[in-house]
């Protein structure tokens, strides 16, 4: 059985429940992005957060906090161990506005080195193993060093066999990140297309899950950006076409006024106790909903 790669150590995925597929737990954003709620710092107030997580039934996270945003494998680490809450961090980038300079001065194929030994061994150097891959692009654009490290990631995965998320601006160049992984031979059963639903475009939706990756929607409660109607009437639309095992749901909740343990909401406890009994009251079968948060994580993420 193929097991999944958390921050301490292979796990089966035998017995889990909720998971959420794409969440920030301690995160700090490079100087140039000045909106600074988009740092979490506090450890305490995170893991009063993912305490919350666990007391709302959730059985695994997998953080996406990556290279260029702040990630702190220990603290992942010892939070995980103090909720009792397997959390799966990555490797990987964000997008090109926050990238370090030495992704550009370093080879493509020496970035995807580091990439596999942040899978393989432990991350920079530590014994905490990351469990996916993160590329991203931006608005309606690829920037010639997403171009570099989404190939970095594809030949990382190769190698590794670790998942793939990709991060998109506001729901856009999602396929055409799925072109640059195809080109580098991933089989896109292992690629997650994240923040679709920025981009409510059932069409788009259709596209990803007719290539074999998974359409990923986490701005759940987000209401400035799309109602949670939206997003419904999107999943349902995916899953009376067929696609109900090539969607994930998950809240992204990567600001400090998003979150319960820094006196922000909705929380990590909005899916549970409200979003997922929408589901049910807008007529999604619980055998679909298993799917979203438990069969399709795992199928995901147990590569190793």
């Amino acid at each position: 059985m193929a097991l999944i790669r958390t921050v301490l150590g292979d796990i089966e995925a035998e017995g889990l429940g909720l998971i959420y597929t794409h969440e920030h737990l301690i995160t700090c954003p490079p100087a140039v992005q000045k909106d600074r709620d988009l740092e979490l710092s506090s450890y305490e107030c995170s893991l009063r957060e993912l305490t919350i997580f666990k007391q709302c039934g959730g059985t695994l996270l997998v953080e996406a906090t990556t290279l260029d945003y702040g990630r702190d494998p220990a603290a992942m680490a010892r939070m995980s161990a103090e909720a009792s809450v397997p959390v799966v961090a990555v490797s990987g980038f964000n997008k090109a506005a926050y990238f370090p300079l030495w992704v550009e001065t370093t080879p493509l194929n020496q970035i995807a080195d580091k990439l596999v030994r942040d899978v393989v061994e432990g991350m920079d150097g530590g014994p905490h193993k990351a469990g996916h891959l993160k590329s991203g692009g931006s608005y309606n654009f690829i920037h010639a060093l997403e171009e570099k490290t989404t190939r970095a990631v594809g030949r990382a995965h190769k190698e590794t066999g670790a998942p793939i998320w990709l991060h998109t601006e506001a729901g856009t160049m999602g396929l055409e990140m799925l072109d640059l992984l195809e080109d580098e031979g991933v089989d896109l059963e292992a690629v997650v297309v994240g923040h679709s639903d920025r981009n409510p475009d059932p069409y788009y939706h259709a596209a990803i899950a007719n290539r074999g990756a998974t359409v990923q929607f986490d701005g759940v409660a987000k209401v400035k950006y799309h109602p949670d109607s939206t997003r419904i009437a999107c999943a349902k639309t995916l899953i009376e076409a067929g696609h109900a095992s090539r969607l994930m749901i998950s809240g992204d909740m990567g600001r400090a006024s998003y979150l319960a343990g820094y006196g922000g909401g909705p929380g990590f406890a909005f899916i549970a106790t409200k979003f997922i009994p929408r589901m049910r009251g807008e007529g999604i079968d619980d055998t679909v909903i298993d799917a979203i948060f438990k069969a399709n994580p795992v199928r995901w993420l147990a590569r190793f």
